[in-house]
């Protein structure tokens, strides 16, 4: 079967966040799946396969099946459009088993733009040695259903220095850590942040759509508007836009292919 790498939320090989995008024809077995995501290494791995008029999406990490991943969605928008497998002008329409219907359509500038839920963090007490992980002073955090916890820190120059206890991390009971702060004065961005997954076995990952379902309302929030660019401040690094839209959040952003191949396993 046909199986890319797409680098998501960038325009440029190699940056960004890089996903494997299996092209299936019939259903796969679960088990078989996760190997292929062990496998393969990246933070997640999409499985797709065509349902009628829409396509079943399921995503993977190295050891586990997660509920909703951004970056994944967006490189399997960008496979479909690009083997041609959907027409540029159709809008593509993912099944998902625990995220409902995400769509997936083409934007201006050559980028994709997804409609996903919103999951605004509300507000609850720092938990106990978050602060320590971090190694930082927080000034905020917040928990959404995902489970997903926001740490506001000072400044963009804290979330660049973040060199955190990823042991003590994944002792939280939380599908990620999210943390963000203003972007520097002058700078083209809204806000940035970076994302710490080591529960779903992904220590830092790159650029994370799905954390911006809970950045977009905070910040949007905070800066009195719904439409901002934000900037994951990972190694790689890479932009999403986001546009709140009540309880929808369209993540806007680029994906490249860095490789095309046949999966044999």
């Amino acid at each position: 079967m046909r199986m890319l790498v797409v680098d998501a939320f960038t325009d440029r090989p190699f940056a960004g966040n890089p996903a494997g995008v299996c092209l299936l024809e019939e259903a796969a077995d679960p088990a078989w799946m996760q190997r292929v995501a062990a496998e393969m290494r990246h933070s997640e791995t999409a499985f797709v396969r065509p349902v009628g008029e829409e396509f079943e999406l399921r995503w993977f990490t190295p050891t586990v099946e997660i509920a909703l991943c951004g970056h994944a969605t967006l490189a399997s928008g960008h496979a479909l459009y690009e083997t041609g497998t959907v027409p540029p002008d159709r809008p593509i329409r993912f099944r998902t088993l625990r995220s409902g219907v995400l769509t997936v359509t083409r934007a201006d500038g050559g980028a994709l733009a997804m409609d996903f839920p919103a999951a605004p963090p509300e507000r609850v007490d720092e938990p106990e040695g978050l602060a320590a992980a971090l190694g930082a002073t927080i000034s905020w955090v917040g928990r959404n259903a995902q489970p997903d916890l926001l740490a506001r820190v000072a400044d963009e120059a804290a979330v660049r220095a973040l060199a955190p206890d990823i042991a003590a991390l994944a002792r939280l009971d939380v599908r990620t850590v999210i943390v963000t702060a203003p972007a520097a004065p002058g700078s083209r961005h809204d806000y940035v942040s970076r994302v710490f997954a080591p529960a779903v076995g992904v220590d830092e990952d790159p650029v994370t759509g799905s954390a911006h379902c809970a950045l977009a309302p905070y910040w949007s929030a905070e800066l009195g508007r719904d439409d901002l660019l934000g900037h994951q401040a990972s190694a790689r690094g890479g932009d999403v836009r986001t546009v709140v839209r009540g309880d929808r959040v369209s993540l806007v952003g680029h994906a490249v292919t860095v490789l095309d191949g046949t999966l044999r396993g």
